[in-house]
């Protein structure tokens, strides 16, 4: 594989659709699993654009990973302000 990482190719997936049913349901239950979820993913795609750089990808390959872990911070933040 590309990234040398073929052993938590799994893992990343389960912990992706984690993340996002996370964001859905907290999104209309309760504001901390929103707030776990987002910060979860922003940490996941932040490790991700960091596997990115170290593989030696340019920034357009790596700006998805970047974005993502930048939106999921806004929503972790907003979480914040919004309800604690």
């Amino acid at each position: 594989m590309r990234y040398s990482l073929p052993q938590y190719r799994r893992l990343t997936g389960y912990l992706q659709l984690l993340g996002a049913i996370g964001l859905l349901v907290g999104l209309y239950v309760s504001p901390i699993i929103l707030l776990v979820a987002s910060i979860g993913l922003s940490m996941l795609m932040l490790a991700g654009f960091i596997v990115r750089l170290k593989i030696k990808d340019n920034f357009i390959k790596s700006s998805p990973a970047f974005t993502f872990a930048a939106i999921n911070l806004l929503i972790a933040i907003k979480t914040i302000s919004k309800y604690f």
